[in-house]
């Protein structure tokens, strides 16, 4: 089976490629779904083309996934030129009005059918293969039993899947509020406008923190409040909605729940986080442990969610399901996926589910809050520096430290002491030269958030699970001045001297205080 990642810009799909995956896929600007993702653009096709050339045996395909309107529709063809430059095996369409245009200007590359197009049955994938698909991209809401009635059904035809991510509460990203609430599916015609129904937000006293909690308030959701009658109960201690700090612990709390006015005995979670609030939220999609079961239904292809996610995540879960292919397939032997795999549970992710492939009742509970993670990504490491790179902020830092050694001693007695004093109470003033270590090369690195000397750090590489990274075996040095650091962060020049050897694709990450 072919492992496939998210590649939201340049940095990421070269993560995609280091850390296991056979293909990667991107988005252009403006013909893409995750228009927030930063995608690729201008002329970012030099860094793709050598990426393919670095890494010959792996696969690019192109999201074009949107519906286009007639305006977008000229406007492709006005990029189309610009598409050329880019060396795309694939492009994932769901509109079908430009499969004839791709198939005349990209004679050589194959066509892949968007999750977007909900194709869940035989006959659809007969259909899309007479138009000249090679791969269908099923609709999420497709179980392995399904799965494996149409790759018998046609054999021929590759089956992509979502196996990892998030999923949304609609139906291949379609709205499914209506069968959700009632089972009536607006997919199938029977759309009971559940959109425009009465909704209460209620609270439940039983969830409420101890000093908010209203007074006499039921434990039993049967006995939830309204907001409007919390604010009244409230008002015995004045406090109320009014109130920031409590109107903010509320939203936060997974007190609030919303229920439709007939459907009293149906609730379901509201939580506010930080600039979003979570209504419906699905729990996200994870299939490592069953991909001997995908393997059985016929699937070709598994598909990471997350372009719009970090080049940490991007790493990390690739890297897990690598492991785990590579243990399924024999060339590792049992066991040694699981430290991969446990990495999963170190990148920011909501409760794990399998979705629709076993029976949709596992898909349709909901969960709230943010998805967390105990680390976060510190830095990024680049390529080693040549030898003679080296030297000159060796020199550098020699130079540093014989200057000031020169300016101290000139100075009398008194002024040494003022020196010293400085020295003492400002710290980053008088950083200390870096001096040369045998056995010890620098690297580039990019810092990406906060590194000081108490910071605890693991370092994550291509093959390597995460292994910690002490300080005693680093030095994050300023290459134009030959300091070391005490601390950097981003917009720091930096190199890292250490005498451990990276790759151009080593990650440094640091663990984070859960705020509770």
């Amino acid at each position: 089976m072919e492992l496939l990642a998210p590649a939201g810009n340049v940095e990421k799909l070269r993560f995609c490629y280091a850390y296991g995956a056979d293909a990667a896929y991107i988005g252009l600007k403006n013909f893409s779904l995750r228009v927030k993702a930063d995608n690729f653009y201008e002329d970012e096709y030099k860094q793709v083309a050598a990426l393919k050339k670095a890494f010959p045996q792996k696969k690019l395909y192109c999201a074009l996934n949107i519906l286009f309107h007639n305006s977008e529709l000229d406007r492709l063809v006005q990029e189309l030129p610009y598409f050329k430059c880019y060396p795309i095996d694939a492009f994932i369409v769901q509109d079908l009005g430009i499969v004839p245009l791709l198939q005349k200007e990209f004679p050589n590359a194959a066509l892949h059918l968007s999750t977007q197009a909900s194709c869940i049955n035989r006959e659809a994938v007969k259909m899309y293969r007479s138009l000249g698909f090679s791969r269908v991209v099923l609709g999420r809401e497709a179980s392995l039993a399904e799965i494996a009635e149409i790759k018998n059904a046609v054999p021929d035809m590759e089956l992509e899947c979502f196996v990892h991510g998030a999923m949304c509460i609609a139906y291949s990203g379609r709205c499914l509020m209506s069968a959700y609430v009632n089972g009536r599916s607006g997919q199938s015609g029977f759309c009971s406008h559940t959109c425009r129904w009465d909704y209460d937000v209620l609270i439940d006293p039983a969830e409420l923190p101890g000093k908010f909690r209203i007074p006499d308030g039921s434990a039993q959701k049967e006995s939830c409040t309204t907001q409007n009658e919390a604010t009244s109960s409230q008002s015995q201690n004045t406090i109320g909605l009014h109130d920031a700090n409590y109107a903010r612990t509320l939203s936060q709390s997974g007190a609030m729940l919303l229920r439709e006015r007939q459907r009293p005995d149906e609730y379901f979670p509201v939580y506010e986080g930080e600039q979003f609030t979570a209504v419906l939220s699905s729990k996200d999609l994870c299939m490592v442990e069953h991909l001997a079961d995908l393997k059985k239904a016929g699937v070709d292809s598994l598909k990471i969610e997350g372009r719009m996610k970090s080049v940490y995540y991007v790493a990390i879960v690739t890297q897990a399901y690598r492991k785990a292919l590579d243990e399924l397939n024999g060339t590792l032997l049992p066991g040694e996926a699981r430290p991969f795999v446990q990495e999963l549970y170190n990148v920011s992710h909501r409760p794990f589910s399998t979705g629709f492939f076993y029976n949709r009742t596992e898909a349709d509970v909901t969960t709230h809050g943010e998805s967390h993670s105990p680390w976060q990504l510190a830095a990024l490491c680049g390529s080693r520096l040549s030898d003679q790179a080296m030297q000159d902020i060796l020199r550098k830092g020699t130079e540093l430290q014989e200057r000031r050694h020169a300016e101290y001693s000139a100075l009398i007695p008194k002024a040494q002491q003022a020196w010293n004093e400085r020295a003492q109470t400002q710290p980053d003033r008088y950083l200390p030269a870096v001096q040369e270590k045998s056995g010890w090369n620098m690297y580039q690195l990019e810092a990406l958030n906060m590194i000081e000397a108490t910071t605890e750090l693991q370092l994550v590489l291509p093959g390597v699970a995460s292994v910690p990274f002490l300080h005693e075996h680093f030095l994050l040095v300023n290459p134009g001045t030959g300091e070391v650091y005490r601390w950097v962060c981003a917009g720091h020049p930096c190199v890292i001297y250490t005498d451990h050897v990276l790759s151009d694709s080593a990650i440094l990450r640091s663990h984070v205080e859960q705020q509770l």
